[in-house]
């Protein structure tokens, strides 16, 4: 029976064969599906860490007289200075597993008491950009975001924290929008996917390459939609304003906790109202939540405390998909067991938790007015809108997750 790439690895630290121990894990962590790799030096060994579905596992050890020769070889791959073991570093590296997969990864070293640690983020060039449907999009939600495609102006913005899936999203709405007849731009750092079809473009903002000055550069395009990596700042989101105004279609991020807070924070950049309510046409808060397992998922009886919080706070809803009459019965939920094929985790897997708000004429006008974010909350879902939280219940009935994860993740979108 041929090795699995940990055997390798563990092969690869007996021989002290630096350059297979990097090779093996990096292709490990793509088994695994793994978004970051930590390499953590303590006095006598060196952890490592795989970042799997959002939660760090602890993977193999080697001992420390080896863990130079591991970093100088990641730093080679990555132009990064050998010598330089002082000063935190930064690089990309790109290569080819032993089986042809294509790996791209940012570097990140810095420096310890006990040598040098490296972080480094994945990214799969082989895999595929997902459909709204395969992210979790689904119902209200869904066909919301459809009618957000269709819209030839405006701005779409999509929220949540870091490493919540918001350009994984941005990437699947560009997906449906990528036709022959319209020019799609995006300004990124990094950027992410590659696509056919689109002008990509790499931020440098220690050159002044940043966001603004990208947007900027774009209405000279002749742009029909833009991407915008994220909007930090007054200048990005006035230019982005002066891009949908003129009949573009601007898509981008920001960080906010829910999509009505968006509407306050971008009046804190000291944006005025009225040029809100004239361009912004969706906002969609996120989070990414883990998925249950499909092969070994247990079905329970939930104590009826839980099934009553559920209940009081899905009445408010009216999803287009979801069987209400589930919540008349003693329903029950899911919970993580642990198996093989997810590695005794219970989960396997992502999807998300959306929240979608359209500013329609009501809900402009109560911008306009300067009502609160509770006001404007409670509209928005008297209108079909389904929270965060809410859309996490849906899913822990349905058995797509846990309602554990659900209130972890999730339960900051009441």
């Amino acid at each position: 029976m041929s090795q699995t790439n940990l055997e390798k690895a563990q092969d690869a630290i007996i021989a002290g064969n630096s350059p297979q121990i990097v090779l093996s894990l990096l292709s490990h962590a793509l088994d695994m599906g793994a978004s970051d790799i930590h390499i953590e030096p303590s006095s006598s060994t060196v952890r490592i860490r795989f970042r799997v579905d959002g939660v760090l596992q602890e993977i193999i050890e080697y001992p420390a007289n080896i863990h130079l020769a591991v970093v100088s070889r990641i730093k080679i791959q990555s132009n990064m200075k050998i010598d330089e073991q002082r000063k935190p570093q930064d690089g990309r590296l790109q290569m080819y597993t032993e089986d042809r997969r294509e790996i791209e990864l940012r570097v990140s070293t810095l420096p310890t008491i006990h040598g040098e640690k490296v972080c480094m983020r994945l990214q799969d060039k082989n895999r595929t950009i997902p459909m709204f449907d395969e992210l979790g999009i689904r119902g209200n939600n869904l066909k919301r975001i459809h009618e957000m495609v269709k819209n030839p102006n405006g701005i779409n913005l999509v929220t949540g924290p870091t490493g919540s899936g918001k350009t994984t999203t941005l990437y699947s709405a560009l997906y449906q929008l990528n036709n022959a007849d319209v020019n799609i731009m995006t300004f990124e750092d990094p950027v992410e996917y590659e696509m056919l079809g689109l002008s990509q473009s790499q931020m440098h903002p220690d050159i002044g390459y940043d966001f603004a000055s990208g947007l900027r550069t774009a209405l000279r395009q002749d742009p029909d939609i833009i991407m915008v990596g994220e909007i930090r700042d007054q200048e990005t989101i006035e230019i982005a304003i002066k891009a949908a105004l003129t009949g573009h279609m601007v898509l981008s991020t920001i960080h906010t906790n829910s999509s009505v807070s968006t509407i306050t924070r971008i009046l804190d950049m000291g944006i005025q109202p009225f040029k809100i309510t004239s361009t912004l046409r969706i906002i969609e808060a996120q989070r990414l939540l883990r998925r249950l397992c499909p092969h070994c998922k247990e079905e329970y009886e939930p104590a009826e405390s839980v099934r009553d919080d559920i209940r009081k706070s899905l009445k408010k809803t009216h999803d287009c998909e979801f069987d209400y009459s589930k919540l008349d019965t003693n329903f029950t939920l899911f919970r993580p067991k642990g198996c093989e094929k997810c590695n005794d985790m219970g989960y396997k897997g992502r999807l998300g938790v959306y929240e979608l708000m359209e500013l329609d004429r009501e809900i402009e006008k109560m911008v306009l007015d300067g009502a609160s974010e509770a006001e404007i909350e409670d509209k928005s879902i008297e209108k079909g809108m389904i929270t965060l939280l809410q859309d996490g219940y849906l899913k822990s009935i349905d058995g797509d997750t846990s309602i554990e994860e659900v209130l972890k993740v999730a339960s900051g979108g009441h």
